[in-house]
């Protein structure tokens, strides 16, 4: 069984960082791509970034680049993010997401077809 637990959220003042992980088990981590998404209330979901286990190749859209950073340890089927200079806008609660496909540009794969999702972990930052 798939399954993706999150941590390293919490509480933060403007301009601090977070390291949030997420912890992958049952499957075969280096075949799939994996996002980072977050939801604040009363808005869409939407992607901060992704990245192609198979390639490395990484995709972070203009809201979050140059302060948000992904990584993988395949050693140990973890996905991080990386989150530096945040912002109070930045609150909201953020998922890890993966997806068993091969491909070398991970922005190609839809939110909506990301099989496999992680609870959730919530990023509050204070102004």
């Amino acid at each position: 069984e798939v399954q993706l637990v999150e941590s390293g959220g919490g509480l933060v003042q403007a301009g601090g960082s977070l390291r949030l992980s997420c912890a992958a088990s049952g499957f075969t981590f280096d075949d799939y791509v994996v996002g980072w998404f977050r939801q604040a209330p009363g808005k869409e979901r939407e992607g901060v970034s992704c990245i192609s286990n198979t390639y490395g190749t990484t995709y972070v859209p203009d809201s979050v680049k140059g302060r948000f950073t992904i990584s993988t340890d395949n050693a140990k089927s973890t996905v991080y993010l990386q989150m530096d200079s945040l912002k109070p806008e930045d609150t909201a609660v953020y998922y890890c997401a993966a997806q068993r496909w091969v491909v070398s540009g991970c922005a190609m794969v839809l939110m909506n077809e990301y099989h496999y999702w992680g609870q959730g972990t919530q990023v509050t930052v204070s102004s």
